[in-house]
């Protein structure tokens, strides 16, 4: 299918996102004037050059690299901005950005504070037609103790645009039983409940995910094509798959999931996953990091094939499956 055949009305509809990490927004522009607060020189040359992996471990150490010039309130504002500006750009009305408050803890910052900086930043654009809400992010390889802290400062935030818990990082660190006590308080407070799970693990942890955690939607899930009961499963209790295609190939978890050395972006399963009833939806994951953006996401579910019908379906469901 011709990239020139790609359905004009579909860009030009408002979107929603549901899968987009505020730390993997920090385009190479940012990063240097981040850098520059903090004395350290960047060309955006060099950022472009570490924005390069084959591998989840390779990006892994690129998003600790530049994530560390976010050191300050007033820095998470300026990225909250200009992700802010960019997804207005991309037609976005509504987006949960996922805030990585895990790893704020671990450099002992105040996540309150960064993330009462964020809001402020971003009030603005709800009446410029954006609207945005949050979701507090632990890192599965820092424990079950960590990620309970997490959602205590989820708790201690006590603002509404706070909709959703979720764990990330390396999902074949910690077994997943480990994180129940986690999951049970977040449900307590209230909040929604969303895992990664199924990028670079079997169809088995996307299960206990559901099954041990009460998560809602999954993050990435693309294992989920190995097990067809799971499928099945995922179909009867409405479990939401957050595709984000462009990151699967960058981090080498399509490859891996498919068994090749190397893959191509219409080698994605969204299609089949889309077709077989699961509720999926389209996002960009990190979209700085990733070279793409919402946008692109939609002309390369495009390029896999799907026609306009399909492409609107999607354009539907993230606005179906948010949280608010």
């Amino acid at each position: 299918m011709s990239a020139n055949d790609f359905p004009t009305g579909i860009a030009a509809q408002p979107k929603a996102e549901l899968h987009l990490h505020l730390e993997g927004a920090i385009r190479p522009a940012v990063a240097v004037r981040l850098a520059a607060r903090h004395g350290v020189h960047l060309q955006e040359g060099e950022v472009r050059s570490r924005y390069a992996y084959g591998s989840f471990p390779e990006f892994i150490e690129a998003f600790k690299w530049v994530t560390a010039f976010l050191q300050e309130p007033q820095d998470f504002a300026l990225l909250a901005v200009d992700l802010a500006d960019h997804l207005i750009e991309q037609n976005v009305r509504y987006a949960e950005v996922t805030l990585s408050v895990g790893v704020m803890l671990l450099r002992e910052q105040n996540p309150q504070a960064n993330f009462e900086a964020v809001l402020e930043a971003t009030e603005p654009y709800e009446g410029r037609g954006l609207r945005i809400n949050w979701i507090f992010d632990a890192v599965r390889q820092f424990g079950p103790r960590h990620a309970t802290d997490v959602v205590e400062w989820a708790h201690r935030c006590a603002s509404k645009r706070v909709v959703a818990f979720g764990i990330g990082g390396d999902e074949l660190s910690v077994p997943t039983a480990e994180f129940q006590a986690a999951y049970r308080r977040a449900a307590q407070y209230g909040f929604h409940r969303v895992m990664h799970a199924g990028e670079l693990g079997g169809p088995e942890l996307i299960r206990e995910a559901v099954e041990l955690l009460g998560a809602e939607r999954i993050g990435h899930g693309i294992a989920a094509v190995h097990d067809p009961r799971l499928m099945d499963s995922l179909l009867e209790r409405k479990i939401v798959l957050e595709l984000c295609p462009t990151s699967n190939v960058y981090t080498g978890a399509l490859a891996r999931q498919l068994g090749r050395a190397s893959v191509r972006i219409t080698d994605h399963p969204l299609p089949f996953l889309l077709r077989r009833g699961i509720p999926v939806v389209l996002s960009s994951d990190d979209p700085a990091m990733f070279h793409t953006s919402i946008g692109e996401e939609y002309r390369h579910a495009h390029e896999m094939g799907l026609n306009a019908t399909e492409l609107e379906l999607l354009v539907a469901n993230g606005f179906r499956y948010a949280f608010s």
